[in-house]
């Protein structure tokens, strides 16, 4: 993630308190302010772990299950994955680090590479969600042309742009100098102990662009129009569904479509319904996305293009920064709550049963008699005829 901020801050107090037994510019009793370090540091703890670990079943599912792994969109997932997992071994313990310390403790060249691989992995993780709403797109507004347009070589091309793009934005930049000012860093090679990130203005417009404001604003425009067609889409189940059956009650049952035409539609708004739930799961992990990276980049641009005239609490700075740090183990949360496919993996991966001592419904072995078959196909025809939302 993009900084601003001065590391070198409230801390600085605390050892100053801890030390000499009171606190210049504080109230607070140094038990108090052991008190904020431990309960700082089992929060980064959490937080660093539930991204791991949720992380880590998300990719584990897709490359277990074969249901899961088939899916394009998936392959986004797993990558966006990947990148938080990233961001969780790479990045926020080093931060945590400066958090609880008041320094930095690894040297002028990791300095570097902590700050570029901060803004690469935030900045994948953020374009990988872009990426996932264009495939929504194109699967709700284009559905027979999914297949052709989004294909495996598609999906593979848009995630290695999407980390080529996060690349340039922050290696190059943050090791060839571009992003700071003279000053600043000087001032680095003068106090190896302080890993500072102060960037100038055009580094603060241009990253804030590309990590945030640009795809945030695809992602809005995107999910509106998704939400457009599959209300439309909705309207039109409902309708078929309806004179369906009411067709049926009269007795024509055999009669209403030939067998071929019939399961095609049974199958086309399976596939609707099943795109929608995507498309509402995407909205959360949108909203989510939002609220997290919303507060920071607003106030890394303003602080930033305004400087001095825009003094704030150091706090601020770093509650900011956590926030967003705790996208990264939000997502994992959201498919295990709105996807039933990822819900039924991780609770197979972590040895959940279902009361009857069965694997979860969606990753059952396909086998069984033609008449169990044939069962099932009558349950999806029925549930396709009765009155349901999408």
């Amino acid at each position: 993630m993009l900084k601003v901020y001065d590391m070198h801050r409230s801390t600085d107090l605390l050892n100053t308190t801890l030390s000499n037994g009171s606190a210049h510019d504080s109230d607070l009793t140094p038990s108090v302010d052991i008190l904020v370090i431990v309960l700082k540091a089992v929060a980064m703890t959490i937080i660093m772990g539930a991204a791991i670990v949720g992380n880590s079943l998300v990719i584990i599912s897709v490359k277990k299950f074969e249901k899961l792994r088939g899916r394009v969109t998936n392959y986004f997932i797993v990558s966006l994955a990947f990148a938080d997992i990233i961001v969780a071994i790479l990045v926020m313990p080093f931060n945590a680090s400066q958090e609880i310390t008041g320094k930095w403790l690894f040297g002028r060249t990791m300095c570097d590479i902590f700050n570029a691989n901060d803004v690469l992995f935030s900045t994948a993780s953020i374009l990988h969600l872009c990426c996932i709403s264009v495939d929504r797109y194109i699967a709700i507004n284009y559905p027979l042309q999914y297949d052709s347009k989004m294909t495996k070589r598609c999906a593979c091309a848009m995630i290695l742009a999407t980390w080529i793009a996060s690349g340039l934005i922050s290696y190059i930049p943050i090791h060839a100098q571009f992003y700071t000012t003279n000053e600043h860093y000087k001032m680095l090679e003068q106090n190896p102990d302080s890993c500072t990130f102060h960037v100038n203005k055009i580094y603060a417009v241009v990253s804030s662009s590309v990590s945030f404001w640009i795809p945030c604003t695809i992602m809005i425009f995107v999910y509106f129009r998704i939400f457009i067609t599959a209300r439309r889409q909705e309207k039109h189940i409902r309708s078929t569904s309806f004179h369906s059956y009411k067709y049926i009650e009269n007795g024509n049952l055999d009669s209403l479509l030939p067998v071929s035409t019939k399961s095609g539609k049974v199958s086309e708004r399976t596939r609707l319904k099943r795109e929608h739930k995507a498309a509402k799961t995407l909205g959360v992990v949108m909203g989510a996305f939002i609220m997290c990276f919303l507060p920071f980049f607003s106030w890394y641009l303003t602080t930033t293009l305004c400087a001095e005239n825009c003094p704030y609490p150091p706090l601020l700075g770093s509650i900011l920064f956590w926030i967003g740090y705790f996208n990264s183990c939000l997502n994992p949360i959201i498919y295990a709550y709105y996807n039933l496919e990822f819900r039924a993996a991780f609770k197979r991966l972590l040895h959940m049963r279902n009361s009857n001592g069965s694997c979860p419904s969606s990753f059952s072995a396909r086998n069984g008699s033609d008449g169990e078959n044939n069962k099932a196909k009558y349950i999806a025809v029925k549930k396709e005829s009765t009155f349901t939302n999408v």
